[in-house]
């Protein structure tokens, strides 16, 4: 039997937008034990809420899934992303379906550049940790020595990459781009490793 935070969040699957009292009536609970129900899920960031306006008066607030919270619910983009890779793979030479990742990397890197300008290394690799995280990486770096080490604790392409390894060549182009120093990449989950490790070198000082 499904909990009642589950069925608040199948709810809003269902029906994209809903007040307080209509999520209420649809899981059979009261609405203070709703907005209970829904506090908890807004500080999980699973739902959000918007005012919307129905006519005179005050907005109402509306609920709705955040983008974490849908990925909650069983999809088939994996299978289809895996598909299209196919297709691709089978219809294009290797070097060029290639280009495609290092163009689509590019251009994901241009959209941040203007907030790296300026910056120094550790400065960059902080703002690359946090714009990869947007892009569903889980980003660690260390100093060691003369070089910086970047490790991806969680990768979003993993499922993928172990069909189409092909993809990782967006992360390592997004690296090299967002810090704009080349990224060697020493270690791969792909490859049996624990987790997907880079090299940068770290910036001469001055003398």
């Amino acid at each position: 039997m499904k909990s009642t935070r589950d069925r608040i969040l199948h709810t809003l699957a269902k029906r994209h937008r809903a007040t307080i009292n209509e999520l209420a009536e649809a899981v059979g609970i009261n609405p203070i034990s709703a907005r209970h129900h829904l506090t908890n899920l807004q500080a999980e960031g699973l739902v959000t809420a918007e005012e919307e306006r129905h006519g005179v008066g005050r907005p109402r607030l509306v609920y709705l899934l955040t983008e974490y919270g849908m990925e909650r619910f069983p999809t088939r983009y994996l299978r289809l992303t895996s598909r299209l890779l196919d297709q691709l793979k089978s219809s294009m030479p290797a070097p060029m379906v290639k280009e495609l990742f290092l163009q689509m990397a590019s251009q994901i890197a241009n959209e941040y550049a203007e907030q790296m300008h300026g910056l120094t290394m550790e400065e960059r690799l902080e703002l690359a940790k946090s714009l990869l995280a947007e892009e569903g990486f889980e980003v660690e770096w260390e100093k060691t020595g003369g070089q910086y080490h970047i490790h991806e604790i969680t990768c979003p392409y993993l499922q993928i990459g172990q069909e189409h390894p092909e993809v990782c060549v967006v992360d390592q182009t997004l690296i090299s781009k967002l810090l704009a120093v080349p990224a060697e990449k020493v270690q791969c989950i792909l490859s049996g490793d624990a987790k997907c490790t880079y090299l940068v070198q770290a910036e001469e000082k001055a003398s």
